[in-house]
């Protein structure tokens, strides 16, 4: 089994300095316009620093109406270039590989921020959401590969789709609510086409040392474990992809509805050739990590230990018995961990089980 030292080549570009990854955590730092701040820039470079072998943006937008919340990075046109630029640099001397999450918000996007509908696979007036047009499909693959050319213009090593939590292309391989009549719903392989057509149209349209991953969420979000599990290997079986991310929450889950055993067990043994296996879910210590790569995932992804410690690749490359400091942390913590005003902020309102309020805490 590897260990978490160990170097992991991919497919395409460049090898990664161990199987650390820096899970693409949304942390509000970006400025209003979606372009990067330097608190942001702050937060990811300290994380390449601090030894990860891949570091990760947070979920950015492909396209204007896919933008969900205040503080996003955007990716879906060329002025946000010379931030991107600065951030890939700066990762790239730092010795970590690079990757841009992209993302669309779908129905979750919000007519405060975009001026318009939400877009949708299906109508959804409860979410402001209309259904998308097979013409508005077509054009939002393309806003997708798009921005990946965009990262790679910008010098990012690779893109990775974001395909989980019940975000736009999570929305479509949704099962209890995607039932569109044409080929974009009603069947599994339908449901997936989006996803195969932004990963077939990125490959085609960016180089042969361009990294392509893809996260998806194995239950949850309307997808039963059936289908998370099928839609893993229409995935896996393309060949498309340097690897796969599962977010599992908790890497020790067990299947919330039905199904044996753990979680990463209905995923680590699906035939996946070249690609490689990644889970993310409260890794929090070396013997967390190793116990993963012992299951059969190729890396983990890397959050909550992330950010109460920006070189917490490091101390566990060190030292087999560390583990992340308790939570939650003083805020004190964070600021030292290079943590930025906003993204405490996110975390106090949205994660209490992180960061410990402070009564007397001002931005």
């Amino acid at each position: 089994m590897p260990l978490p030292a160990d170097s992991l080549q991919l497919t395409h570009g460049p090898k990664w300095r161990n199987r650390f990854a820096l899970a693409p955590l949304t942390n509000c730092q970006s400025n209003p316009d979606g372009s990067l701040s330097d608190d942001e820039v702050e937060w990811l470079t300290a994380r390449a620093q601090g030894e990860f072998g891949l570091v990760m943006t947070a979920a950015a937008f492909v396209a204007p109406a896919g933008h969900v919340w205040q503080g996003q990075l955007g990716i879906s046109d060329d002025s946000y270039l010379p931030g991107l630029r600065r951030l890939a640099e700066g990762l790239r001397a730092a010795g970590a590989c690079s990757s841009v999450q992209l993302h669309h918000g779908g129905r979750r996007a919000e007519r405060a921020i975009t001026g318009r509908a939400a877009q949708c696979p299906w109508d959804d007036p409860d979410h402001d959401a209309v259904a998308m047009t097979v013409d508005g499909i077509e054009a939002t693959v393309g806003d997708f590969v798009a921005a990946a050319v965009r990262a790679e213009r910008a010098g990012f090593d690779g893109v990775e789709l974001h395909g989980a939590h019940g975000y736009l292309l999570g929305q479509f391989l949704d099962t209890s609510r995607n039932h569109r009549p044409d080929a974009y719903g009603t069947t599994l392989d339908n449901r997936f086409r989006i996803v195969r057509e932004v990963m077939e149209g990125i490959r085609a349209a960016t180089g042969d040392e361009f990294q392509l991953g893809l996260r998806l969420s194995p239950e949850g979000f309307g997808i039963p474990l059936p289908d998370g599990r099928e839609y893993a290997r229409l995935a896996l079986e393309t060949g498309l992809l340097d690897y796969l991310e599962l977010s599992l929450w908790d890497v020790f889950m067990r299947p919330r509805r039905g199904g044996e055993g753990m979680l990463i067990e209905h995923f680590v043994d699906l035939p996946r050739g070249a690609t490689q296996l990644g889970v993310a879910g409260k890794v929090l210590s070396t013997a967390d990590a190793q116990w993963c790569l012992d299951k059969g995932a190729d890396f983990v992804s890397v959050g909550r230990g992330a950010i109460v410690h920006h070189d917490f690749a490091a101390r566990a490359l060190a030292d087999a018995s560390f583990t992340a400091r308790s939570l939650p942390v003083p805020v004190d913590v964070l600021r030292q961990e290079r943590v930025g005003p906003a993204f405490i902020d996110y975390l106090l309102e949205t994660f209490p089980d992180v960061v410990e309020a402070e009564s007397q805490y001002v931005n």
